[in-house]
């Protein structure tokens, strides 16, 4: 996630809330979600998607992410004020979608054939497909080979290696967590995998998959991450410590996980 260097334009002078509301054009030029507003500009000849979300702060603020460009403004701020803001940051605001949308990658295969790429454990494998009687995955350093009895069903494959691919990360998940837990508590963890787009930690099915394609060094870095919320359930200067505690370098490997946050996008 980069975020704006400058947050843009403060706005904290109160008196002019109330003649800024009467001239402030209307929100409903964009759709409206729980999420916020979705609206669009113009910014260095590029077409951009915004959301933008009313929050109680005192400046604009702006980030660009996997999802896309994201603004958070004061309730009292106009569009046009904001849309001023976005132009001032146009050209990093559209470097900044750039290099995000040059990080997606294909981690699952578009068609489920022999040859077609498949991302394991930070690698990226060729799949082999053969019949058999029964459904059996088994991967080596450069093959994901699954042999199954409908070789020619996509449907039936992508379902196997996808249910293979979460009992491996449940395998993965539940041993490190055990092991994490140990050491900052007596509490017996609850081993639970959700789904949360935004957070490696929290995974179920697509979710979790995500979690064993990343390198093993992440995905130890993602299970420490969230032990530590055992004891602390905030980002406090406390709950870092404590990660790095149970993942000694772990600021590291918090920077290289932001790119692989696009396996999300899959």
């Amino acid at each position: 996630m980069r975020r704006a260097p400058i947050d843009g334009r403060a706005r904290n002078a109160q008196s002019t809330a109330a003649s800024n509301a009467a001239l402030r054009p209307s929100d409903s030029g964009g759709e409206n979600t729980k999420d916020g507003q979705v609206r669009r500009i113009v910014l260095d000849g590029e077409r951009v998607d915004y959301r933008l979300i009313r929050a109680r702060r005192r400046s604009i603020g702006m980030e660009v992410h996997l999802e896309g460009l994201t603004v958070r403004a004061p309730r009292w701020v106009t569009i046009r004020d904001i849309e001023t803001a976005l132009f001032e940051r146009a050209v990093w605001i559209v470097k900044s979608l750039a290099e995000w949308r040059a990080r997606r990658r294909d981690v699952m295969p578009r068609e489920w054939k022999t040859g077609a790429p498949i991302l394991y454990r930070g690698r990226e494998l060729a799949l082999e497909v053969f019949p058999a009687r029964r459904a059996a995955i088994v991967a080596d350093l450069f093959h994901l080979t699954v042999a199954h009895p409908s070789t020619h069903d996509e449907r039936q494959i992508a379902a196997t290696v996808a249910h293979w691919l979460k009992e491996e990360a449940w395998q993965l998940v539940a041993a490190r967590v055990v092991a994490y837990a140990r050491r900052i508590t007596s509490a017996e963890p609850l081993v639970r995998l959700s789904n949360a787009r935004s957070e490696w930690g929290s995974c179920n099915a697509r979710g979790e998959i995500r979690l064993v394609q990343l390198p093993p060094a992440l995905a130890d870095y993602v299970v420490a991450h969230e032990v530590a919320h055992l004891v602390e359930l905030n980002h406090s200067a406390r709950f870092w410590a404590l990660v790095e505690a149970l993942l000694p370098g772990h600021a590291a490997l918090r920077r290289e996980l932001d790119d692989w946050t696009a396996l999300l996008s899959a």
